[in-house]
């Protein structure tokens, strides 16, 4: 019996929709002992996933212990949302204490309106080793380190 995650190969839909949604980005994903590695489309190797959204609304996965993209690029007044596809609780807590979330079940989710320029870092509490940065430019696109 398949899944509607598993194609009964062994091929998880929503990761085949989230390799889709790189198309476009000149990022190549591929999959080395089951840990995402992306390319550059010149073939250099890039080390984090990395996400520019000019949107007033952006999205963060937290899935196999990771935020994905783990740097996000964002115009002041941005909301950030991470929703959680993980099979156990996660958090998200700013390290400057700006913003913290209960923690997270499955498909549940969190969000967070950036309005000053700067670069804010977060991390599960649950799990410090999981790590992630939104950096927010202002109106002028100038990047502030907070």
């Amino acid at each position: 019996m398949t899944s509607d995650h598993d194609d009964g190969r062994g091929v998880s839909r929503r990761k085949i929709l989230e390799c889709m949604t790189w198309a476009g980005t000149g990022v190549l994903w591929t999959l080395a002992a089951g840990v995402p590695h992306s390319m550059g489309i010149i073939g250099e190797a890039a080390a984090l996933p990395t996400a520019s959204a000019h949107a007033a609304e952006t999205e963060v996965k937290i899935d196999q212990f990771a935020f994905a993209p783990q740097r996000v690029t964002v115009k002041a007044g941005t909301t950030v949302t991470w929703i959680n596809e993980d099979d156990i609780p996660h958090t998200v807590a700013s390290s400057t204490k700006l913003f913290k979330s209960n923690a997270l079940d499955t498909k549940d989710k969190f969000s967070f309106t950036f309005t000053t320029a700067g670069a804010y870092e977060y991390f599960c509490s649950l799990h410090p080793h999981m790590t992630g940065t939104i950096v927010v430019e202002g109106a002028t696109g100038s990047r502030a380190a907070q």
